[in-house]
């Protein structure tokens, strides 16, 4: 392994070091979206740049009004709601 290689490596080990807990995931799955073909195929697709339909903007308008009334419901909420676990999701794969 060349130096420079080495030299790169011991930054990103000591970069990930220093993160905070709640950095160490968000760290992590942008490394593992680095090597998923399907991640790195969605992140490199163009963007969406089709006008919303009337559908697609009253149920934002709905949204954002219901959100002047109440507040927002956290993710965790949400899937315990469903009974479905953070690590379900991040382990889920597509049936074969």
């Amino acid at each position: 392994m060349s130096a420079d290689l080495t030299q790169e490596k011991e930054q990103l080990h000591d970069l990930v070091d220093r993160l905070k807990p709640g950095q160490l995931r968000a760290a992590r799955d942008l490394l593992q979206t680095m090597f998923d073909p399907v991640s790195r195929a969605i992140s490199n697709a163009p963007v969406d740049d089709d006008p919303l339909t009337t559908e697609e903007t009253q149920a934002l308008h709905e949204a954002r009004e219901w959100l002047t009334h109440n507040p927002p419901i956290p993710h965790e909420q949400v899937l315990a709601e469903l009974g479905i676990t953070e690590e379900e999701i991040d382990n889920f794969r597509e049936p074969a």
